[in-house]
């Protein structure tokens, strides 16, 4: 079949892409910006990549009207704009209006369990969204999960941060709220056999694990898997807005994530019925099975995608390719060169580094950078990266974003998502022999002069030290 995919670079759009072209379909994928997509050699027979906004109406002629069904995964969890909900309004009208156009039969939407009276105002834009989409002239299956469990999930990683970080833990009262989470390869398997299955036209979906828990319960189940002590306290006295600076602190996630899920966290998301498992014939694994998965991925470093890939994860609202083209103009530029003894051991060396592996030299430093822009709201540097060994374009790395990777050149572009009065660059590229390091920043007026001098006495050592340390 011909399958049209939105949200093709989310967390959960990368790992139906896989399932899709597996079971041999031909998948139309709508990205933002085409310089954010990774399409493995394997299946580019396979995918044909789209550019398209969903705010822009205009954008949508490129949607092909052959098409046999379209998987809407589209949802600004943390959306920074106030009026997020009308511009989810906005992009799923836009999308219908075009759908209806085609010749699509079916739409699947993935949505979130919208059964508690009182929700949150990301629960209820999502019910708004299954509403448009129900007054399109095809048929609307919509799935509704809850807390979705898998390695590279928001949720997962979230849970790893607490329980790794802090033997006690003194939280707020919501995480007494029930939730029933789902394992990711479940999720999956729902949105697959959902597909062209007439038995899924024009219903809505409750789909959860067998395990109905409390969030206090999900984390000590956590640490038990990890074979560790953990102690959880919970008091009234954290207001929503404490709750979420007590996330974004400890935990990996951007504040507006923090905030988000805080304001979802309070709301029952527990499954009203499970008819859809015998529908389907799915038996969904349970959060102990869930977690087990999850760790084993990440302990092999077999993540297939993450949600800090995702651009809510940073700061990036325009496309990449804006950036790609690294500027010289007005620019501040540490240039520094090398020659190479063994290519193949430098180019192993910078498509390692960050996250675990750290920066090569002065690693402290990177840290209390890191840390200093986590205080002033920045994305700091516990992003880690996805695997310890592999980038791709669009990829977070700590409190960068991989512009450009490509292996068989020998360059790597990055761009900071830290905050700072201007942009900055870094890049790394191999001519015949030579290692070419480049950090290019883009000063922002005054404020930016000075902290490009500022910071100029530390380039000298961190810098060199890197280069030398990627030669050998």
């Amino acid at each position: 079949m011909k399958i049209l995919l939105t949200g093709a670079t989310g967390y959960i759009g990368k790992r139906l892409l896989t399932l899709l072209v597996e079971q041999g379909h031909d998948i139309i994928c709508c990205v933002r910006d085409k310089n954010r997509f990774y399409c493995p050699v394997e299946f580019q027979k396979s995918v044909t990549v789209i550019e398209v906004d969903f705010l822009k109406q205009e954008t949508l002629t490129a949607i092909p009207d052959t098409i046999d069904a379209a998987y809407y995964l589209i949802h600004s969890m943390s959306g920074s704009a106030a009026n997020f909900d009308e511009l989810e309004s906005i992009s799923a009208l836009n999308f219908v209006q075009r759908l209806n156009e085609t010749q699509v039969k079916q739409v699947i939407y993935l949505s979130g369990i919208v059964n508690d009276k009182s929700l949150s105002k990301h629960l209820s834009s999502r019910k708004k969204v299954e509403e448009i989409l129900n007054i399109g002239t095809f048929a609307t299956t919509t799935l509704r999960a809850g807390i979705i469990v898998g390695s590279g999930s928001a949720s997962f990683e979230i849970i790893r941060d607490l329980v790794n970080k802090l033997p006690i833990m003194i939280t707020p009262k919501w995480l007494n709220t029930k939730c029933q989470p789902i394992a990711i390869p479940d999720v999956l398997d729902f949105l697959s056999k959902s597909l062209l299955n007439p038995l899924t036209y024009n219903q809505s979906f409750d789909i959860g694990g067998p395990d109905i828990l409390t969030y206090k319960e999900m984390l000590l189940g956590f640490a038990e898997a990890k074979k560790l002590k953990r102690w959880i306290f919970t008091v009234p006295i954290m207001t929503p807005k404490l709750s979420s600076y007590w996330l974004y602190f400890v935990t990996s996630t951007s504040y507006r994530l923090a905030s988000a899920l805080v304001s979802s966290m309070k709301v029952e998301v527990v499954c009203s019925d499970n008819r859809i498992n015998t529908l389907l014939n799915v038996t969904p694994m349970s959060y102990k099975q869930a977690l087990s998965r999850a760790l084993i991925k990440v302990d092999e470093d077999k993540v297939a995608s993450s949600w800090k890939d995702s651009l809510i994860s940073g700061r990036f609202s325009r496309n990449m390719s804006e950036y790609l083209k690294v500027p010289k103009k007005d620019c501040f530029i540490d240039r520094r060169k090398m020659e190479i003894i063994d290519r193949d051991f430098t180019i192993g060396r910078i498509w390692s580094i960050g996250g675990d592996t750290g920066w090569y030299y002065g690693d402290w430093l990177w840290d209390l950078r890191g840390f200093i822009d986590k205080l002033y709201g920045g994305v700091g540097s516990r992003r880690g990266r996805t695997n310890r060994h592999d980038i791709h374009s669009g990829d977070a790395l700590d409190f960068w974003r991989v512009l450009y990777a490509n292996k068989e050149e020998g360059k790597l572009i990055l761009f900071a998502e830290m905050k700072l009065p201007g942009e900055a660059w870094l890049e790394f590229k191999i001519i015949g022999n030579t290692l070419y390091q480049a950090a290019t920043f883009r000063p922002r007026g005054i404020w930016g002069k000075l902290y490009w001098y500022s910071v100029l006495p530390f380039h000298g050592f961190i810098f060199e030290g890197m280069l030398k340390k990627l030669i050998r």
